[in-house]
């Protein structure tokens, strides 16, 4: 991990406050912005379309193959279904930043 610390959750709260303080927008603007972008992101992988974000990375919906797999309680063979699962792929900016 990069700087050997512990690392940190860093939740809606601290990016709507770390925004604000960047911007001068307001907390209420800038949470109505993330709640519009997560709501966007979401429907539009939904729908089976990839949303990029130059240098940062893409979201996109990503087909997972059934497969077979053990029940760690009783030890027997189950198949685990097919599944859409998200995705996200870092940028080239996002990846040379935190090496």
């Amino acid at each position: 991990m990069k700087g050997g610390g512990t690392m940190a959750n860093v939740n809606k709260d601290a990016i709507v406050d770390s925004l604000a303080a960047k911007t001068g927008l307001s907390k209420k603007d800038l949470e109505a912005v993330l709640e519009g972008f997560t709501d966007l992101v979401t429907e539009q992988i939904r729908q089976g379309n990839k949303v990029t974000l130059t240098g940062f990375g893409t979201f996109r919906v990503s087909q997972r193959a059934a497969r077979e797999g053990i029940n760690p309680q009783t030890k027997q063979r189950i198949t685990i279904p097919a599944m859409s699962v998200p995705k996200f792929t870092a940028g080239k900016s996002l990846k040379e930043a935190v090496k």
